[in-house]
């Protein structure tokens, strides 16, 4: 094995000891949890098991060395119905430009819409007639370069941006991955949402209360005072991918068998384990199906996950240029959960 991904493999492992992986008790204690959902149709039908050998712009959410591997120009947009009936919807948009032989840049946006949210009090707690909309976007640069046919890296420096009702945070994470590849074989570790906590700072964070004097002294007592609450800091949820996969081709180039499997260790959630399975056909049709374990997901008294580990999806691509690399993608998946009525994401691609 090259010596350039022993380096970076024993680097990303050293400083992943910082990350402390699968702690339930610390279930629910990070915030900007936006960063561990995957707007895109390929990735997420597959839950995720695609450390090893996701490519293009779609990388970025996963393990940026795939970035690499990409023709000249790559778009895609994609949208995913939320827990289908909790009126929560993603929304993704990428582009990668080769900007070298060995160079690739890729652009990452997605943005979380919650809808309208009725703005409620403790004087009004069926809503005061007036609604917010809270809106949660991070933005994603990222660059991976090609050591060889076999070897790649890649960095994502992530801008993330919270804000509800007069309160807002900003952080800033990073991602980092390595892919090494052979004819069949692929494996690919990433280090993902690595960054300084991030606060809600706001007009949101002060009320105006009655003052504990007027109740004492109705006369002479003030009659209101204002609070300033203290904002706490929250941590990124930060995990650490494992991922190796390999192709079977059954007919050179007309049927393939990718089989994949993935070990996902997060910091403030359970452990999760994954396998995934994608025939194509030509490699314009693609049939995918993948499932994502973590303890006690069986049983609804212990599960902690609305997604219960079940993925499907398809992709057809169809060329518009003859024999040229210009194609057109279209994706789909879905993500069963219970409750609500599973996750739906719908994507194009144009490969130009």
């Amino acid at each position: 094995m090259n010596k350039y991904i022993i380096l970076l493999t024993i680097f990303l492992l050293t400083f992943a000891q910082n990350v402390e992986a699968g702690n339930p008790d610390r279930q629910g204690q990070a915030g900007a949890y936006e960063l561990l959902l995957n707007p895109w149709a390929r990735g997420s039908a597959l839950k995720g098991v695609v450390t090893a050998n996701v490519k293009g712009i779609e990388s970025l959410r996963v393990n940026p060395a795939g970035l690499s591997f990409m023709g000249q120009t790559q778009v895609v947009l994609a949208r995913t119905f939320y827990l289908r009936g909790s009126g929560i919807s993603l929304n993704g948009l990428g582009l990668g430009q080769r900007i070298s032989e060995k160079g690739v840049f890729g652009l990452s946006l997605m943005s979380v819409d919650f809808g309208e949210i009725e703005v409620t009090t403790t004087d009004f707690p069926e809503g005061i007639g007036a609604t917010y909309r809270p809106l949660f976007f991070n933005l994603g640069l990222g660059y991976a370069h090609q050591f060889s046919e076999r070897i790649s890296t890649g960095l994502t420096l992530r801008l993330i941006s919270e804000s509800a009702q007069n309160v807002s945070a900003i952080g800033v994470a990073i991602d980092a991955g390595i892919q090494y590849h052979t004819n069949d074989f692929h494996f690919g570790i990433s280090l993902r949402n690595i960054g300084a906590p991030m606060k809600f700072t706001g007009d949101g964070t002060v009320f105006v209360g009655n003052s504990p004097s007027t109740q004492l002294d109705p006369v002479n007592g003030n009659d209101t005072y204002t609070v300033g609450l203290r904002e706490n800091p929250f941590e990124l949820p930060s995990q650490l991918n494992i991922g190796i996969a390999y192709d079977l081709n059954l007919t050179e180039d007309v049927h393939r068998l990718s089989f994949m499997g993935n070990f996902t260790s997060n910091s403030f959630s359970k452990d999760q384990y994954g396998l995934g399975i994608e025939y194509g056909l030509r490699e314009m049709f693609m049939l995918r199906v993948g499932y994502q374990y973590e303890n006690g997901m069986f049983d609804s008294e212990t599960r902690t996950n609305a997604h219960t580990g079940l993925g499907a999806g398809v992709s057809v691509e169809m060329p518009l240029k003859k024999g040229g690399d210009t194609k057109l993608g279209i994706d789909y998946s879905y993500q069963t959960t219970s409750p609500f009525n599973g996750t739906h994401t719908i994507g194009l691609r144009f490969n130009l």
